[in-house]
């Protein structure tokens, strides 16, 4: 919108760069351009003010397709008013001179010649084609053919307009259409889901089959070791024995060799023994057979002497004593008695 100031019955308009202002004073142009400033009078001045630049137009519609369903379409439009003193001579872009708004709604009626014009083409493209091709190609070839029939729109031309680019952001059946048509998708998606999860088992079942193959395999290679190792613990036990069997029977027979030799020993040492007190024996009886009677009580008397136990005191009879002289064979000069007492 122009900026418009008053100064002394006069009022003086500034435009953005992006505004053209046409300018007829009596009908006569008296400025044409754009970013205009200017003074001017407002009972002779008749002032419109086009913006020149990009504009984006959004649309939403409904159109019908060969089978007869309903679809949404979401499109933007970039358009340019390129012949800006064209367009002031066909819309009215007039402003008032005190204020420098619009008197009308412009900006509105290039929007619905431009989206009526948008989409009726839209609508005679959907109208020949099915809903499937819609969906599927119905973006790109919408946008085409609403640039295609923009850019060949004789009432745009005519106004000064210029259709920068068209987007056609979506292209949507109703929602339980869309639902009915997802569910094909949905199926064969889940289809294919199922097929790798029963893929995914079949894979698990085989390595889990290899993995119980090859715990089989070691607990086979782990009896057959075992029974090795039982064999060899066996045969090892049986050496052992047969070591120990053998080690029992030379320390038997070094036993025995040396009770032998003992025995042997002391059955000559017993012998030699034997043989020494017989001679002894021999030469004992041999003595005593050659000495006195008298000498042997004497002996005999001794011997008892030795093993007798100790006497305190000892009494003497005559009777006692003359029967022990009598049989030394030692005379006697007389019959009397004597008695006494030794310590």
């Amino acid at each position: 919108m122009a900026d418009i100031t008053r100064r002394f019955g006069l009022r003086h308009l500034r435009a953005v760069p992006t505004a053209h202002i046409r300018h007829l004073d009596r009908g006569k142009v008296a400025h044409d351009g754009t970013g205009l400033a200017f003074w001017f009078r407002p009972l002779t001045a008749a002032l419109s003010e086009v913006p020149v630049d990009d504009r984006e137009l959004a649309m939403l519609f409904h159109a019908r397709t060969a089978d007869f369903q309903d679809v949404t379409v979401q499109a933007t439009l970039t358009y340019r008013i390129t012949e800006p003193a064209v367009a002031a001579s066909r819309v009215d872009f007039g402003i008032d001179p005190d204020t420098g708004a619009w008197r009308a709604a412009p900006l509105d009626q290039l929007a619905s010649l431009l989206t009526e014009t948008a989409q009726q083409h839209a609508l005679g493209l959907l109208a020949r084609i099915p809903l499937a091709t819609a969906l599927v190609d119905g973006v790109s070839t919408v946008r085409e053919r609403m640039a295609t029939g923009l850019a060949a729109e004789p009432r745009i031309s005519e106004t000064g307009l210029a259709v920068i680019a068209v987007r056609v952001i979506a292209l949507r059946p109703e929602p339980d259409v869309e639902r009915a048509l997802r569910t094909p998708a949905r199926e064969l998606v889940q289809q294919e889901a199922d097929r790798a999860t029963f893929e995914r088992r079949a894979v698990a079942v085989e390595h889990e089959r290899g993995i119980a193959e090859n715990e089989l395999a070691n607990r086979i290679e782990l009896a057959r070791r075992e029974e090795q190792l039982l064999a060899q613990q066996g045969a090892n036990s049986r050496l052992q024995a047969e070591e120990e069997a053998v080690a029992d029977r030379v320390r038997t027979n070094a036993e025995a060799e040396r009770r032998t030799r003992l025995a042997t020993a002391e059955a000559d040492a017993a012998r030699s023994l034997g043989e020494a007190r017989a001679a002894a024996e021999a030469a004992w009886l041999s003595a005593h057979q050659q000495a006195d009677p008298a000498v042997l009580q004497a002996l005999a008397l001794m011997r008892l002497a030795e093993h007798l136990p100790r006497i305190d005191s000892i009494t003497l009879t005559p009777d006692v004593l003359t029967g022990l002289l009598a049989k030394l064979g030692t005379p006697t000069g007389g019959t009397s008695g004597t008695s006494g007492t030794s310590r």
